[in-house]
């Protein structure tokens, strides 16, 4: 039986893979990121198309069971990983520099789609169908808030990765402003997961833990990296021994992160922005990342995209609410940042830039989503509706940032060259 699924999984594994690099590459023959063209690689395989056209075919390549579990634990692996390389290059000086303006538009990022979720939740509520029986409109009204206010933090990091952002200052604004979102809405899910099972101690748990480990990780994990890093310069070489204890301390904790409550992402990120800059960081970035981006990463993106069926939305009403929602999100997240931005000063090019990146919410939302249905929050319509929101907002994010901002990079050229890392 091992044996059979882990022949099974190869063949899985190539098929993605090679869907991953078509798509991708007509993804970005459009103007989109690689990174969008693998979102949309797991919806191609998953049964809103392969399995509508295909079915067998479908099932044949991801059933349900072992093989699916394989997939979402490489695929959880993955994305631990790259989240650890977007922090070893996180440039902490730059947050510093603009911590006004990170901190207004963390507020407008969270206050508006909080308020604005919360108002759309009340009629669907009424409509009824769109959230599950037992949901106070406390309930429905913050689950709703939390799903417009997320912020796909992984797909930013590509984004910002693959558009040449990495330790600017826009990019390291973007990534702390959508940092801090998630962290915010992960919050407000633990406590609505909390109300949900009559169990209070969850949120505590999750808010306690999650500041306890920031804490800890930057303080006394960032002085022993330090001895780290500085043995590893003083080497120059990177031993498997210290990459071993980088691996083992990372795993342990993205298990940590999660088992509080606040996923394994912001573990892993947390984790590389402890590491200072130096040969270490950089050695670790160039060991860890190819693989990871080009393997492994692909299969977070497929493995979401597989739980995805678009054809539940099948009627006027729906479509319209459908509609709703989507405008509701635009406002509440993009709007609502970029005007912030703009209120700290920032030039408008660079605040329009922002908001598009910060109302990309990518298969993240996908995650929160899920849990959402799994827990009985919301139904498979609501859940369908607010997945082609996620698709949607994502899709918008590359073109407004080309338009607003990508165009013009030269002229910006140096406020754009990466800075040290503290």
């Amino acid at each position: 039986m091992p044996a059979e699924i882990a022949i099974h999984f190869f063949l899985t594994l190539a098929v993605i893979l090679g869907a991953c690099r078509l798509v991708g590459a007509a993804a970005e023959r459009i103007g989109q990121p690689r990174v969008v063209g693998e979102m949309i690689a797991g919806v191609v395989l998953g049964p809103s198309l392969l399995g509508r056209f295909a079915p067998g075919l479908q099932h044949e390549l991801f059933p349900a069971g072992t093989s699916n579990v394989v997939l979402y634990t490489v695929a959880q692996v993955g994305l631990v990983l790259y989240m650890f390389v977007i922090g070893l290059n996180f440039d902490v000086n730059h947050v510093k520099e603009r911590s006004g303006t990170a901190t207004a538009v963390s507020v407008a990022g969270i206050v508006a789609p909080l308020a604005l979720g919360a108002l759309t939740a009340l009629p669907l509520l009424g409509l009824g169908g769109f959230f599950g029986s037992g949901v106070t409109p406390a309930m429905a009204m913050m689950f709703l808030g939390a799903s417009i206010a997320i912020t796909a933090f992984p797909m930013l990091a590509r984004i910002i990765f693959e558009k040449g952002l990495s330790g600017t200052p826009l990019g390291t604004l973007a990534l702390a402003c959508g940092a801090a979102a998630d962290a915010i809405s992960w919050c407000v899910l633990a406590v609505v997961l909390a109300v949900h099972r009559g169990n209070a101690a969850t949120a505590v748990v999750a808010i306690g833990g999650g500041v306890l480990y920031t804490i800890i990780v930057l303080t006394v994990g960032r002085r022993g990296f330090g001895v780290l890093g500085r043995a590893a310069e003083q080497r120059r070489s990177v031993s498997p021994a210290m990459l071993s204890t980088v691996l083992i301390t990372l795993m342990g904790c993205a298990w940590l992160t999660d088992v509080v409550g606040i996923y394994a992402i912001f573990g892993a990120f947390i984790l590389g922005a402890a590491i200072p800059s130096g040969f270490l960081a950089q050695r670790l970035t160039d060991i860890i990342e190819p693989l990871t981006t080009t393997l492994l990463l692909p299969l977070f993106f497929v493995y979401s995209g597989l739980n995805t069926q678009i054809g539940l939305v099948n009627s006027a009403q729906l479509w319209a609410i459908t509609l709703a929602l989507l405008v509701v999100a635009i406002a509440g997240k993009g709007l609502a940042c970029t005007a912030a931005a703009r209120l700290c000063r920032v030039p408008a090019r660079e605040a329009l830039a922002l908001g598009s990146l910060m109302n990309a919410r990518g298969l993240i939302e996908l995650i929160l989503l899920n849990i959402g249905l799994q827990a009985g929050i919301i139904t498979p319509t609501l859940f369908t509706m607010l997945v082609l929101v996620a698709i949607v907002t994502t899709l918008m994010c590359s073109p407004i940032f080309e338009f607003v901002y990508g165009r013009n990079r030269t002229a910006d050229l140096s406020a754009l060259e990466p800075g040290p890392r503290v």
